[in-house]
């Protein structure tokens, strides 16, 4: 079970309410970010999430709903809410002097993914190939849509990564950071910015993405691939999208094999051109920024720096030249 303090508790006691399951049993199953439980109602299981504070409006979330039902509709086996009795799709309540949005989630039995590949590394070609599929249907799907009005995510591009208001802060200007690595990470922000300028950004390149990809947020289940966690979906490159797929195994014996599976997966359902390979050490550096200006935002994660910047500025070092 994980760590959950008694008011988070207490608040998932009193959202249940809102779908008639107050007297359901409550199990913490993740507890960062986001605090989610396991709701064992009377007939059936659910997810209950208590989203962070900051980080979306209701209006965001709301759009989320509407961008996975059209994701369902396109074939996709994603995330399914549950709507309150008074027909919302998440309920809003006072916590800690401010407020939090809090959605129900139809549960879906299996196990993630990248337990699996951590298990049996042998698995890694079809599993790759395999999330290929999935994000080129993903983006298929958010090329050709048209978004309706009022639809609110927010948008991965030059202002996102490395503009004044960063989507994850920064990274370039954290108080960690001494006069040299200051001037290395401006440069990098600075060239990323000129490189992003240069790619297309129409939807055939550029659309609706997932943004956060990866093994850890797939189910593999008796009814396939289910895919988890939408919380970072918004518009972008979907370089990035196969970047965020790939990242954490970057370092490992064998990483050309997975991203050929995963590109020859993509490549099943949706061009990808060796030239929008060549693109992919960019995004790669962009994950390792934007996680330095994440962390450094999140105290709560450490407050000990060293190998992120350490990381963040050979990465920005190598990648320049």
């Amino acid at each position: 079970m994980a760590e959950v303090n008694a008011a988070l508790l207490a608040l998932a006691r009193q959202a249940l309410r809102e779908w008639d399951l107050g007297g359901a049993h409550l199990e913490p199953i993740g507890i960062s970010e986001n605090a989610s439980f396991r709701v064992d109602g009377p007939d059936k299981r659910y997810v209950l999430r208590i989203h962070r504070p900051g980080y979306h409006t209701l209006a965001e979330l709301d759009s989320e709903q509407v961008w996975t039902a059209a994701l369902r509709e396109a074939g996709l086996d994603v995330p399914v809410p549950v709507r309150t009795r008074d027909d919302d799709g998440y309920v809003t309540l006072p916590f800690d002097g401010g407020e939090r949005h809090i959605g129900l989630l139809e549960w879906v039995d299996g196990e993630l993914m990248g337990r699996i590949m951590d298990r049996e590394p042998s698995t890694f070609p079809e599993h790759f190939r395999a999330i290929g599929r999935i994000a080129a249907a993903i983006h298929n799907q958010s090329a050709a849509w048209t978004v309706p009005n009022g639809f609110q995510r927010h948008r991965f591009d030059v202002e996102g990564f490395v503009g004044d208001r960063a989507f994850w802060g920064p990274f370039w200007d954290i108080p960690q950071l001494d006069a040299a690595q200051r001037g290395v990470l401006g440069n990098a922000r600075n060239a990323v910015a000129d490189e992003l300028s240069r790619l297309d950004d129409s939807a055939n390149t550029f659309s609706l993405i997932h943004a956060d990809l990866h093994p850890h947020n797939v189910v593999v289940g008796e009814q396939g691939l289910h895919l988890i966690d939408f919380d970072d979906s918004g518009f972008g490159w979907h370089h990035y999208e196969l970047a965020v797929v790939l990242y954490r195994y970057r370092d490992l014996d064998g990483f050309n094999d997975m991203q050929a599976a995963l590109i020859e997966g993509y490549r099943e359902r949706r061009p990808f051109s060796d030239a929008d390979v060549t693109k992919l050490p960019l995004f790669f550096l962009i994950r390792t920024l934007v996680h330095l200006g994440w962390r450094a935002e999140r105290p709560e994660h450490g407050t000990d720096l060293t190998e992120e910047i350490d990381d963040a500025i050979r990465e920005a070092k190598e990648w320049m030249g």
